[in-house]
């Protein structure tokens, strides 16, 4: 089974393995918390501990483990592994080769240190959204200089959501100033965003006072099917419902 662990710092997430792992454990524990986080448009950082007693994946749960896996890469800041067996051990290392973030693994007795590794990851996120479901509209918040994996939940956010009703209404998206990107690697998951997902908003509200904001709907008009408008940083209320608005 699987079990949420509570003695975790704030900032972390995590659950320890015991015994045979089911199918039900993945829906009950993992999926909750995972949604949880996507709905906040938070990324975890995430322990999943291992206990003496873990015996293995019921067949149902490796299939799971596997399409769980794929969706939930995109909402981790980091992970930190913690067992004694070797075949975990091994495994979570092939595995982490592939993560877009850092993975690392301990043995038991390195609990504490695995705690400390997600504690000391670099950077905060350099956005955060929530979804405004009777609107069908998410808000961005840009906070600072955007990285590759603050896309990810983005991504996986509005994905979900197209997913399921076809489109969003609106994308609306809030800061005082545009801070830019970290590395050439953020602004290339930007432009494959705005890539993937234009035709499938129907407006996008930029809301702040960077001075160049108010020649973007011109400069979009060419390039996105999306609706553009610029709005004043404190005017979010007012984006909002604009972005909200169906399509005429």
């Amino acid at each position: 089974m699987l079990e949420r662990l509570a003695d975790l710092p704030s900032g972390i997430d995590g659950v320890k393995a015991i015994g045979t792992v089911s199918k039900e454990d993945y829906e009950r524990v993992l999926e909750p918390l995972f949604d949880e986080a996507r709905k906040k448009g938070e990324k975890l950082r995430f322990l999943y501990e291992f206990g003496a007693d873990f015996e293995g994946f019921s067949p149902g749960a490796g299939w799971e483990d596997v399409r769980f896996g794929l969706g939930a890469v995109r909402q981790l800041d980091g992970c930190a592994v913690v067992s004694d067996k070797g075949w975990v051990r091994e495994s979570s290392k092939f595995v982490g080769f592939w993560l877009p973030c850092p993975l690392r693994v301990f043995g038991s007795v390195e609990r504490a240190e695995a705690i400390e590794f997600l504690r000391s990851l670099p950077g905060q996120p350099g956005i955060s959204h929530r979804v405004l479901p009777e609107e069908g509209v998410i808000v961005v918040e840009v906070k600072q200089a955007l990285r590759p994996q603050d896309f990810a939940a983005l991504t996986a956010t509005a994905d979900d959501w197209i997913s399921a009703r076809g489109s969003l209404n609106g994308l609306v998206l809030h800061a005082h100033h545009f801070p830019g990107w970290e590395s050439l690697q953020g602004l290339g998951k930007h432009i494959r965003f705005v890539r993937d997902h234009h035709q499938k908003i129907r407006r996008i509200a930029l809301v702040t006072d960077a001075k160049l904001a108010s020649l973007m709907p011109q400069i979009a008009e060419h390039f996105l099917k999306a609706e553009l408008k610029h709005f004043a940083y404190d005017k979010l209320d007012e984006a909002i419902a604009w972005a909200r608005a169906p399509a005429e």
